[in-house]
């Protein structure tokens, strides 16, 4: 059935229109926290991005010694697969039942790490249990790659982003500014096996609708990514058949000039680090 447009008659007339403006509720403003560039960029590509609290297993106003202190021990994988798992236990936990990776005398040696910065408390027959129970680990991975970011690199940073972009949806884990350039880094706390299509997809609906300069896909595993994860990755590129990921380092790969997948293979923070500079270096104008 064809729809025909309204006749001239039946138009609101230029009165009309100026009194319905003017009588309509004035738009909201949204006004920035300042010094925070990452979400004034976001702004300027029209979106309305907002900061959640994230979901950590200490005070988010941890003073500066013991952040410090958290961060160092945050540099070793052993140490996060720890309080990964004594999370994931959900109250009170031996050294031994939060992970399966460590001897006991190191994983009592982590526990007692947690003790010394009043993020955990000892309990009877060898027992530990957090003093601020965490849902997941993502939180904290978040903010630990966020500080070394600022603190190593001088990037600007904002994590647990809520996106609020239509049809998207889903956080921004970590977006960070330098040199007038936007990164969002997508963090996975979890093993490749529990990776899933939707999840991947969701990542490229959020790299396409904000377009960053560069995009880095972030797992923390010492497992392999060819197997699984780089797959799943090239199977949403736009590009089809893919191009053959081009291998970095170790388990630092690109896949496009804009797009880097990392694990925590020997340094987490150090793959990262790679990854961003690879794509800032494409980003450069050619070499003379």
């Amino acid at each position: 059935m064809t729809v025909q447009p309204p006749s001239e008659d039946e138009l609101p007339t230029a009165r009309e229109l100026e009194q319905d403006e003017a009588s309509a509720t004035p738009t909201s403003r949204l006004r920035l926290p300042p010094g925070n560039e990452p979400l004034a960029m976001l702004a300027r590509r029209g979106f309305q991005a907002t900061v959640a609290p994230l979901d950590l297993p200490f005070p988010a106003d941890l003073d500066a010694s013991r952040a410090e202190r958290l961060v160092e021990r945050l540099g070793h994988y052993a140490f996060r697969l720890f309080l990964r798992g004594a999370i994931l236990r959900r109250g009170s936990f031996t050294p031994l039942e939060a992970t399966r990776y460590l001897e006991e005398e190191r994983a009592t040696a982590f526990a007692e790490d947690l003790v010394s910065m009043d993020l955990a408390a000892r309990e009877e027959a060898g027992r530990y249990r957090l003093t601020h129970p965490a849902q997941s680990f993502g939180g904290t991975l978040e903010w630990y790659v966020a500080h070394e970011l600022r603190e190593r690199l001088r990037f600007d940073v904002a994590a647990g982003v809520k996106f609020h972009a239509p049809d998207v949806g889903g956080d921004l884990d970590v977006v960070a500014t330098a040199e007038g350039r936007l990164v969002y880094l997508e963090m996975k706390s979890s093993p490749p096996k529990h990776l899933a299509p939707d999840e991947v997809g969701a990542f490229f609906r959020r790299v396409r609708a904000l377009r960053p300069h560069v995009s880095v896909f972030v797992m923390d595993t010492a497992l392999r990514l060819s197997d699984k994860v780089l797959p799943l990755l090239q199977a949403e590129l736009s590009v089809q058949p893919p191009p053959p990921p081009r291998r970095i380092v170790r388990e630092v790969w690109a896949l496009t000039p804009h797009l880097y997948v990392v694990n925590a293979r020997q340094d987490l923070m150090g793959n990262i680090g790679l990854a961003l500079a690879e794509g800032f270096r494409a980003l450069a104008p050619p070499a003379p």
